[in-house]
């Protein structure tokens, strides 16, 4: 699905898995020391345009998964504004008060989980199912039957989704022919759900007889695809480590709201 939204392809389509992964977690370590706020609004914004350049996709697209996960991000932090400890009272009602700092902490945190959801938006904008498993297999020696599982499982939820609307519509036909009490609440989801399960359920036994069969076990083998690291993964590193030099010297140079410590 998501290679029929790519519209053109960026450097960061070719780069490994495991370079992308491993960033993603140290910039995840490294901006929970991050306590100035000035510099994750600047890593915030600089972290955005750097998924607009290297997403490739349609921009409708970017633009429904960038509002969900700001949505997502703002509202993960309500508890830390609402009820947070503060002395400088903004807004007091019942049970429900919103201080200054308070605020400040809220949309701190809320920054932190922005740059790390467009971070990750990025990585998998850029990175196709099979190559992730295979760069894991590769590199981190992941054992083959796990992985080509996993491979194996991505690829049923295609299937599995069809079922579902073929079984719906066969459904809306045969509920034209019995009485709505055989088929109304409770009983409408167990038509649905069972015969799902059980297709399923014989779908993926035909697929694990058929992957044992190709022998796909854990001794050595060889591969057709192949995921080496090159340039590109260096070149990342360097483009994610200029933008958080960039947030540190604007935030310096240019602050905003002068927050040095948001704790």
């Amino acid at each position: 699905m998501i290679e029929s939204w790519k519209t053109h392809r960026t450097f960061m389509d070719q780069v490994n898995i495991v370079t992308k992964l491993f960033l993603a977690v140290a910039l995840f370590f490294f901006i929970i020391f991050i306590h100035n706020f000035d510099i994750m609004l600047y890593l915030a914004f600089f972290m955005f345009a750097f998924l607009l350049c290297v997403a490739g996709t349609k921009w409708k697209v970017v633009a429904s998964f960038v509002v969900m996960a700001t949505f997502f991000a703002l509202t993960s932090s309500l508890f830390m504004i609402f009820y947070g400890n503060g002395t400088h009272i903004l807004l007091e009602f019942g049970f429900v008060k919103i201080s200054v700092e308070s605020l400040v902490r809220g949309l701190h945190l809320s920054l932190r989980t922005i740059v790390i959801s467009y971070f990750g938006l990025s990585i998998a904008f850029t990175s196709q199912v099979i190559m992730i498993f295979y760069s894991l297999m590769q590199h981190l020696k992941v054992p083959p039957k796990v992985a080509y599982a996993f491979m194996a499982a991505f690829r049923m939820i295609p299937l599995m989704i069809e079922s579902v609307f073929q079984l719906r519509n066969s459904l809306k036909m045969r509920y034209q022919m019995i009485s709505n009490k055989n088929y109304s609440g409770f009983k409408r989801f167990k038509h649905l759900l069972i015969p799902l399960l059980s297709q399923n359920i014989r779908k993926a036994h035909r697929l694990s007889v058929a992957m044992e069969k190709k022998g796909f076990h854990d001794g050595k083998r060889t591969y057709y695809y192949h995921v080496p690291f090159s340039y590109r993964d260096i070149l990342l590193v360097v483009i994610i480590i200029v933008l958080i030099a960039l947030a540190f010297t604007c935030a310096n140079y240019l602050p905003i709201t002068g927050i040095s410590d948001a704790r």
